[in-house]
């Protein structure tokens, strides 16, 4: 009986080696794996399984622990040595506490204890060898049973929590296709992705404005640290704020089972300002504040801004100090820090007990928007990071290896809560939206604001009313321009010399879902 699985290895049917001195005693077990439709060798000895897996592939061995001559153990290291990729099910009558950890360190798959019955090993063969296949096609099958669905699901939500769980069911189903090695299933999710992505844009123009002057809005950057911060800070809880620059939502999933061996982790919503860019939405965490208040208050952050230099927060630090002032929390203890480079946060980490005394400990990591500014500007990490399958990778590789993860333990054996969020997302870029605008005008990708800059009203946001958005009034720079969906701006007598950049880079700044749908982390020691 042919196995329906088995169509997704190449079309053959698995190989399984048995090494079993008695294995004339598991006829049964065997022509019951025959019946299922697996090919069985057989051997007594693992002096003559070595020999036949040196002369023929295997997809799986079953091996008998304890044997004349090398035991199961020692013939599963000669076996790896041979072919490292095997998996390797070992069954034995011991349950030996020692035997169960030698496996584990010479990497064998599974361990079944005896006695044991055709079914069990049926079971344990068909985990090790057809989960990914099983896995692949289920998640399939739920994507498509669900794909008109999704759409109708977009075309009717009406709250950002609505979107969120919309935005929560495309970042699942990209994360299982990044075992998939079907590239029209992908392109079908990219495609409805983008499709959504419009429905979205929409939604966002029609009700952004209103939100900014309701109470009962969605938590938006400004509102972070007064709804998650101030509350936990009042109960004499210790705090730290850590907000991962330009992080999206997918990048968060692929860091929540690391986050989860220190943390009980709660995952919660928020939306970034627009635009979704560092003056604006992450100023906005340290200062509580809308823009056109922030630059009112603060005119040193105005000129910058009306200067576009390179870097517009500057002024984190003070910004938190007067928003503890503001909100009655002046007797707190206070830590800022920003990190740019790993040595400045290998040091952080040396210094962390220094840190730890105060109430709250604010953190800025700038790695993965670092990443993605690196990477249009690098052909090699364009190769290592082609996709946002490769830019979640990159993420999760990097946070299992980086100091903020040994700080975050740290933290968590000092008994501190973290609030750990970032201030926008990203997008992949990738349609041209032509701009007209004059040499005054800020040299944003997503974002850009100056003097009557204009765009085509389908592909970008034309902010005339600035009150209306909460957009500051920067002189002579009139309007700000808002690029939807994936679009990226260009200047079209420079179209040739900054395409092949920009195109299929992420970019923040814009109204996307990857950009404006921000995760909150409220993390709880263990």
């Amino acid at each position: 009986m042919q196995n329906k699985y088995f169509d997704k290895m190449n079309n053959s049917t698995p190989k399984i080696l048995w090494i079993d001195d008695e294995i004339d005693l598991l006829r049964p077990h065997i022509l019951y794996l025959k019946e299922k439709g697996y090919d069985v060798a057989t051997t007594t000895t693992g002096k003559e399984g070595l020999r036949l897996i040196k002369d023929q592939n295997f997809d799986l061995v079953l091996i008998d622990q304890f044997m004349p001559g090398d035991d199961g153990i020692e013939t599963s290291v000669h076996i790896k040595s041979i072919n490292p990729s095997v998996p390797i099910i070992m069954i034995t009558k011991s349950e030996e506490e020692w035997l169960i950890d030698e496996a584990i360190y010479k990497k064998i798959d599974r361990l079944l204890i005896k006695p044991i019955n055709p079914n069990q090993i049926y079971a344990a063969c068909k985990q090790v060898l057809e989960s990914a296949n099983i896995f692949s096609e289920k998640s399939k099958n739920d994507y498509l049973s669900q794909f008109k669905d999704t759409e109708d699901l977009a075309f009717q939500a009406s709250s950002i929590e609505e979107w969120w769980k919309i935005y929560a069911k495309f970042v699942k189903w990209q994360i299982d296709f990044d075992v998939q090695r079907e590239e029209s299933l992908v392109q079908i999710l990219k495609d409805q992705f983008n499709s959504v992505n419009k429905i979205f844009s929409q939604f966002i123009i029609n009700n952004y404005p209103k939100w900014l002057n309701d109470n009962d809005r969605p938590t938006l950057s400004c509102d972070i640290f007064r709804r998650k911060i101030k509350p936990l800070l009042v109960k004499n809880k210790k705090i730290c704020l850590l907000v991962m620059d330009a992080m999206r939502l997918d990048q968060f999933v692929e860091l929540n089972k690391m986050l989860s061996e220190d943390f009980s982790v709660e995952m919660e919503p928020s939306l970034s300002l627009i635009p979704s860019a560092t003056p604006f939405s992450r100023n906005a965490i340290f200062s509580g504040l809308f823009a056109d208040e922030m630059c009112e208050l603060y005119p040193n952050q105005r000129n910058e801004m009306i200067e576009d230099k390179g870097s517009l927060n500057n002024y984190e630090k003070d910004f938190l100090n007067d928003q503890m002032k503001k909100n009655g929390l002046s007797d707190k203890k206070m830590h800022y820090h920003k990190i740019w480079i790993a040595d400045e946060g290998k040091r952080f980490l040396t210094k962390i007990n220094n840190f730890t005394k105060n109430d709250l400990l604010a953190i800025v990591v700038n790695f993965v928007d670092q990443l993605a500014h690196r990477r249009s500007e690098s052909d090699v990490l364009k190769e290592m990071v082609p996709d946002e399958s490769g830019y979640r990778k990159a993420v999760g590789n990097w946070y299992a290896k980086s100091w903020i993860k040994d700080v975050l333990h740290e933290l968590s054996l000092a008994d501190y809560s973290v609030i750990m969020t970032s201030d926008h997302g990203s997008v992949m870029v990738s349609e041209r939206a032509s701009v007209a605008a004059d040499k005054s005008s800020s040299d944003g990708i997503r974002y850009k604001y100056g003097t009557n800059i204009n765009s085509s009203d389908r592909k970008a946001l034309d902010i005339r009313d600035l009150d209306r958005y909460r957009l500051p009034d920067l002189g002579i720079r009139t309007n700000y321009l808002i690029a939807k969906e994936n679009y990226y701006f260009i200047y079209p007598n420079e179209e040739k010399k900054y395409r092949k950049i920009l195109e299929n880079s992420f970019q923040h700044g814009g109204i996307s879902i990857e950009e404006m749908l921000v995760p909150i982390l409220t993390m709880k020691p263990k």
